[in-house]
């Protein structure tokens, strides 16, 4: 941990900072990627190998059609290389190593973006569909293809008036006991799936989302609420099957190499079997029956087992982030600008405080983000896998909270870095040979899919709100709030540290975080929990409104929007600290460690000072310590100057993929 004051030193210029030696810097280069490669470290390394070539890297010239195809042709090579197998369960047909997978997924955002959508939908989503939602007629009959690409498949759930209210989705699945079959149909314009990835030109089937419908003997056919579906829609020549229409979204903001499309379905039949039957079938005279008697829980158990696809965009957001901050970081350290007084020589741009600012807290974020993402990850693949000590559901329910946050929290992350970097790159930042225009329009949609980002976050409150009650899934907004409101106990941010190094901390320190210093890992836990405790009660507090008769209720939970928003990211920001914490204590290199401590405690004080309206306006800092927050990121950017090209070449991209003649010539 860092001991710095809270007041800046006096000022050191770049000379007479502690410039690490060489030998040292490797040293810490070995230790920081140690720390951020994490338990699939060998994973990372052997995709670092495979992946250390430039044309890998989006090129611009190419057409649409001709991206695309180069998409395909790398997503080949990759299958041929043994890339897939992984996300699939072993008895399937893959080798079941879930944290691998999604490993080596974020590790195609160091190269192209396109690349790892594609590759996301096929063995992801699509793959992802029929391994945890089929059995084994279905297994049996497809994995091995869609690993090796003899299927070519797409996700159809998004459709043009539901992204992310999927309960909601209106292509049916009506159940024909007379043929055995089912009929999949789109009655309205809005039923038409939208923006699906490999619609347009190379899938040739689809994981169809639809409302099922069936009745048995005695029965009037009745929804059953949404099941996925296997659908042909293409034949061996790539033409439309009967009943089916595809589009083509055409050119988009980014990712040249997708081909997103349409699909639109006119009472096509497929045969029973075609359902994935794992949580609802249908039996030949239309009874349907299911292992979860409760609708609304079968729902979210459906869409639980398919959370691995919002981790891993998470994650390869994440890798974007760090591959802009190379970038601009290897750039400042060799452009130069203005002179300083009573000097010839002009100033390399990163000794420019304003220059460490715009990067520096950027970069430390992306550490923070970077060790949850692999908590996360480890999370997901222990659950899965039966590796988790006694896994409930509502640890799976934690787990999909904290995969909606941190898909939401990187995503904008990664978002608003791509777009600093340009800028700090000047001129040289919007050519797209050094890549940043291209990668920011790439990741602009990484905020969208898998889950819009606003809703996302609303998600996390709305669980953490409802401290995990089970009686809150499936409800409707004006149920929901209702729910909240007639609670009979306050609401309060669970205590338990998840981490003992946490709990260890907090009691450890003063409980009064004013009277302690902010580079205390215990008060900086407090004031990050304060700040998300305070938020859960004042926000239950504004939904305990709707018992009023007066109040209507939905009403009630819309003025509170902006305030349900907060609450989930504070409570993703706190989770992103102490998921930090915890990978610092288990660094085993001391150099190593005390540098993160510092990283760490710019984390901190950046996203303190830019939340610091808040913590003034509810009094949890004084205006002493807010001024203090301030003087803190600029002494903490002067202290990782002589690091900041440690920090970014620990990330460990493949030197091919940094390929930028900005970098050769400053």
């Amino acid at each position: 941990m860092a001991t710095h004051t809270e007041s800046p030193s006096d000022v050191a210029t770049a000379d007479e900072l502690p410039w690490p030696t060489d030998d040292e810097r490797t040293l810490l280069v070995e230790g920081l990627r140690y720390v951020l490669d994490g338990r699939w470290r060998s994973v990372r390394e052997r995709v670092r190998e495979q992946s250390d070539r430039s044309d890998l890297l989006p090129d611009p010239s190419r057409t649409l059609s001709e991206a695309r195809e180069h998409t395909l042709e790398v997503m080949r090579q990759l299958a041929e290389q043994g890339f897939a197998a992984a996300g699939f369960a072993a008895d399937h047909g893959g080798t079941g190593d879930i944290g691998g997978s999604i490993t080596a997924i974020e590790m195609l955002g160091y190269a192209d973006l396109s690349l790892m959508v594609k590759a996301g939908v096929q063995w992801g989503l699509f793959g992802g569909a029929i391994d945890n939602l089929g059995t084994a007629r279905h297994h049996d009959r497809y994995v091995a293809d869609i690993i090796g690409l003899d299927i070519l498949g797409c996700f159809a759930m998004t459709e043009t008036g539901h992204g992310s209210n999927v309960q909601a989705l209106e292509t049916t699945a009506t159940y024909d006991r007379d043929t055995g079959e089912f009929v999949i149909n789109s009655p309205t314009p809005s039923s038409r799936k939208d923006y699906i990835g490999g619609a347009a030109a190379h899938a040739r089937v689809a994981a169809v989302f639809a409302q099922l419908i069936t009745g048995g003997p005695d029965e009037d056919p009745t929804g059953r609420g949404v099941h996925c579906f296997v659908v042909p829609i293409r034949d061996d020549d790539g033409d439309d099957l009967p009943g089916v229409t595809t589009g083509d979204c055409g050119h988009k903001g980014g990712l040249a190499g997708v081909d997103n499309g349409r699909i639109v379905f006119d009472h096509v039949r497929i045969p029973a079997e075609n359902l994935l039957n794992r949580y609802g079938d249908v039996e030949a005279d239309g009874t349907y029956t299911s292992p979860i008697e409760n609708s609304d829980r079968r729902f979210f158990t459906m869409l639980g087992t398919l959370i691995r696809g919002r981790v891993s965009v998470a994650a390869t957001a994440g890798a974007a982030g760090r591959k802009a901050l190379t970038l601009a970081t290897r750039y400042g350290l060799l452009r130069k600008q203005f002179e300083a007084p009573d000097e010839t020589d002009e100033i390399i741009v990163l000794d420019y405080l304003a220059h460490q600012r715009k990067l520096l807290p950027l970069i430390a974020k992306s550490y923070a983000i970077a060790c949850t993402q692999n908590e996360l990850t480890a999370e997901l693949h222990d659950l899965q896998t039966g590796a988790a000590d006694d896994p409930d559901g509502v640890r799976q329910r934690e787990l999909e909270s904290d995969a909606a946050g941190l898909k939401a929290y990187a995503t904008w992350h990664a978002s608003h870095t791509i777009n600093v970097c340009r800028e700090a790159c000047g001129g040289a930042g919007y050519l797209d040979e050094n890549q940043l225009p291209i990668l920011r329009g790439d990741i602009d949609v990484f905020t969208t899919f898998e889950g819009d980002n606003t809703v996302l976050t609303q998600l996390v409150a709305k669980e953490l709100l409802s401290a995990y009650a089970e009686d809150v899934q499936g409800l409707s907004a004006t149920g929901w709030v209702r729910f909240v409101a007639e609670m009979a106990r306050d609401v309060v941010v669970e205590k338990t540290a998840a981490r003992q190094v946490v709990q260890t901390l907090l009691e450890s320190s003063d409980d009064d975080p004013e009277k302690s210093p902010l580079t205390d890992r215990g008060t900086q836990i407090r004031l990050f929990r304060n700040r998300e405790d305070h938020l859960v009660r004042t926000c239950a507090q504004r939904l305990r409104r709707a018992l009023d008769d007066d109040n209507d209720a939905f009403e009630v939970f819309n003025n509170a929007q902006d305030h349900l928003l907060k609450v989930g990211q504070a409570r993703t920001e706190r989770m992103v600290l102490e998921a930090f914490i915890g990978a610092i204590e288990d660094c085993d290199s001391r150099s190593a460690a005390e540098l993160l401590g510092t990283v760490c405690d710019l984390f901190v004080y950046s996203a303190l000072e830019d939340d610091l309206s808040w913590f003034l306006m509810h009094r949890h800092v004084s205006v002493e310590r807010a001024k203090a927050i301030r003087r803190g990121v600029n002494e903490l950017c002067r202290e990782l100057r002589p690091h900041i090209g440690s920090l970014v070449d620990a990330f460990g991209i493949p030197e091919a993929l940094l390929a930028a003649p900005m970098l050769t010539h400053g």
